[in-house]
């Protein structure tokens, strides 16, 4: 999934607030502006259209309605969200998702299932601007990940992405020869390079090298010597 793919880039927004999903499709519409857009306002729509034709990235709302049947279960609610991303997150574990809500805070009981995820994932707040929401669904299509500091706070580096720094910076070695070493796929370098410097609160910068900044910040956290 990404740039490359040879047919137009396709987009699911899931919000159930008309206002917001239609500006926020007309923000990225005018990004992307070849891209498909698909917009729904329920979980299960959600879900239906991802499960008939995976997109290259997903901006969901947490705070959403499980059907369109007008009635007390199908109110917007932070869990149906939260399932609604579980399952996702199970089932196409490579998918790019951003969130953008004004519940963000409720993630931090799906860490470990985003520290886990191999696609993209990032978290915009409602109430930023929607030049920061682009940046984060850039990221997210790019298959970065972004938590905020609160979900951030206590380092947690898993062994193999230390194994990582230790290769890259110690010993040297390129993506290429990082993957051999380690028997995976350079894939999954890159996947663990996007973890790595989520972890460590390092993000693309005009001008800024992102392999030099992360090695700047592991060896500030004695990750490196």
């Amino acid at each position: 999934m990404g740039y490359n793919n040879p047919k137009p880039l396709r987009f699911v927004i899931v919000d159930d607030h008309e206002i917001v999903l239609d500006s926020t499709a007309r923000v990225v519409q005018h990004r992307y502006p070849e891209a498909e857009i698909l917009q729904v306002p329920t979980a299960n729509q959600a879900l239906d259209l991802v499960e008939a034709d995976i997109p290259d990235a997903m901006i969901v709302d947490l705070s959403i309605p499980e059907t369109a049947l007008v009635d007390s279960f199908s109110r917007a609610r932070v869990e149906v969200g939260i399932q609604l991303l579980t399952i996702l997150m199970e089932r196409f574990p490579t998918l790019n998702i951003m969130v953008q809500s004004a519940h963000g805070q409720a993630l931090v009981r799906l860490k470990p299932s985003i520290l886990a995820h191999q696609g993209g994932f990032t978290i915009a707040d409602k109430s930023q601007s929607m030049e920061d929401m682009l940046t984060k669904f850039d990221w997210a299509l790019k298959g970065l990940n972004y938590l905020p500091p609160e979900m951030r706070s206590g380092l947690e580096l898993k062994p193999e992405w230390l194994t990582v720094l230790e290769l890259a910076f110690q010993r040297g070695l390129q993506d290429r020869v990082i993957a051999e070493e380690m028997n995976i796929a350079q894939r999954t370098v890159r996947h663990y390079w996007s973890k790595i410097q989520d972890a460590l609160g390092v993000y693309p910068e005009e001008g800024k090298n992102v392999r030099i900044q992360t090695e700047i910040r592991a060896r500030e956290e004695g990750l490196i010597d």
